[in-house]
């Protein structure tokens, strides 16, 4: 984890300096000459974004904070496996967190931000599936990568030590859990081992799980659909990537979130898992993962918010309490 009083790399005074030689050594060796200068285009606290145009077309460089770079030796590896709906990479350099990618479309987003974009999900779903069935014969070497571990057998540890965590729940506090919510959730613990154990009785595999397939992290050119941003990733189970796609697809089409479209949507990813269970078991499983998969979450905010700078927190505090209560008011799975 980053200390939070350690500089992010891009503020260093000469890292844009350093990025611009290394990018232009890369692209040289690629044959892509330069036609204008790099320009960054957003630097957060876990990534700093930019592009530089060639005579080749646009390309675009990523340089990750320390602990987000397992995305680099990732997308490296996927592109490696399913060039198809991966980025081009023109570089990467695995110890500074750096990559250097071709251009791969827009953003869905940007293609069709209007109801329509349901047609795309109906064609991206089932491919992203087909890389999930994919990748589930891939779990070591993702380890091995760094991608986070969890699989349902390590979550209610992981739990337990989010419990403990209670700075970052903020208990008291606002945001933050009340002391009810917070003697609820560990009132829950017994529970929260069946209910892991019922979703592995299912059967499904578990995989490489992109937790924010949404619209800015498909890009659409023709018919083609490329996955990018892999750094909010982990290896567990497939579904919990479905909360995240369709509460942002309702959100940002101004659907319901349980409404027909989003069923439709549930249905389209369900669909090729047939081959693992019957649909009834698939609706089970599913309800039941998209309540963990709230859980999930909260761990995925409570590892990025600990290796944030203090500086950089203020705007995240709500994250862990917030994906904590969702939990908590999901309901009791069945």
């Amino acid at each position: 984890m980053q200390n939070q009083h350690t500089q992010l790399p891009w503020e260093q005074p000469d890292w844009l300096e350093q990025a611009t030689d290394w990018i232009q050594t890369q692209l040289a060796a690629s044959g892509w000459p330069t036609t204008g200068p790099v320009e960054l285009m957003h630097q957060r606290p876990w990534s700093a974004v930019a592009r530089v145009s060639t005579a080749d077309g646009t390309v675009y460089f990523k340089a990750l904070a320390p602990a987000y770079q397992y995305e680099v030796a990732l997308t490296q590896a996927l592109a490696r496996w399913r060039p198809d709906c991966t980025v081009r990479l023109l570089g990467v350099d695995l110890e500074r967190g750096w990559m250097l990618s071709a251009d791969a479309g827009v953003t869905l987003r940007s293609a069709d931000g209007s109801p329509a974009q349901i047609e795309h999900w109906l064609e991206v779903l089932p491919l992203y599936v087909e890389l999930q069935t994919e990748m589930a014969g891939r779990v070591p070497d993702l380890l091995g990568l760094g991608t986070p571990d969890r699989r349902l057998a390590t979550l209610p540890d992981q739990y337990n030590q989010l419990l403990e965590a209670t700075e970052d729940l903020r208990i008291g506090m606002d945001p933050g859990l009340t002391p009810e919510e917070y003697q609820h959730l560990r009132d829950l613990r017994p529970r929260f081992v069946t209910w892991c154990e019922q979703l592995a009785s299912y059967g499904l595999p578990e995989t490489l799980t992109h937790e924010e397939i949404h619209d800015p992290n498909v890009l659409v050119r023709d018919d083609r659909y490329t996955f990018i941003d892999w750094s909010d990733s982990s290896v567990a189970h497939p579904f919990f990537t479905m909360l995240v796609t369709i509460r942002a697809a309702a959100h940002r089409l101004k659907l319901a979130e349980f409404g027909p479209e989003m069923t439709r949507l549930r249905d389209v990813y369900l669909e090729p898992w047939t081959t693992f269970a019957t649909r009834r078991e698939l609706l089970a499983a599913f309800d039941l993962a998209y309540r963990l998969g709230m859980a999930n979450r909260a761990l995925s905010w409570h590892y990025d918010w600990r290796s944030l700078a203090e500086r950089h927190r203020e705007p995240y505090l709500d994250a862990v309490p917030g994906w904590l209560q969702d939990f908590l008011n999901a309901g009791t799975p069945e």
